[in-house]
């Protein structure tokens, strides 16, 4: 298994796990690898030597290549994890209402339904409506990982 260090066009660091360079391509090319952050699928290979993830590898060697292999900086690497911290805080502390976002927000609003924290989708123009009516919407992306299990 090759594990290899990939950047976002938004500048997030991450790592990629592929069989070979074969598959890292033709998963590129399908649109299949994209940030855990953002999703975007607009990817490049940063340059540097990769990992090979075997159990056989002693503990001193990974952590040489763990050092070696450091995409992001301390400081990109501190905002990710605050950001990322903030949203499962958000996601634990709503109701995950999907796309009866607006209709949900406009009930809590009118007091027909018990105050809550929810979550959900909207379009643009069902988020501001709902600005317009004096309802506070916030857009929070959430990256894909997140959303549900990782297999």
């Amino acid at each position: 298994m090759k594990v290899l260090n990939l950047r976002c066009e938004h500048d997030h660091a991450f790592e990629g796990w592929f069989g070979s360079d074969e598959d890292y391509r033709s998963q590129c090319e399908r649109g299949l690898v994209e940030c855990p952050l953002c999703a975007s699928s607009v990817v490049s290979r940063l340059p540097s030597a990769p990992r090979l993830h075997l159990s056989t590898v002693s503990a001193e060697r990974r952590e040489l290549s763990s050092a070696a292999s450091s995409a992001a900086t301390p400081e990109q690497q501190s905002v990710e994890a605050l950001w990322l911290r903030a949203v499962r805080h958000v996601m634990a502390q709503t109701e995950d209402v999907g796309d009866r976002f607006a209709v949900e927000a406009r009930r809590i609003h009118y007091g027909e339904t018990p105050e809550r924290g929810i979550r959900g989708q909207a379009s643009a123009s069902e988020a501001q409506a709902l600005r317009d009516e004096g309802i506070e919407v916030h857009s929070v992306p959430v990256p894909k990982a997140l959303k549900g299990p990782l297999q």
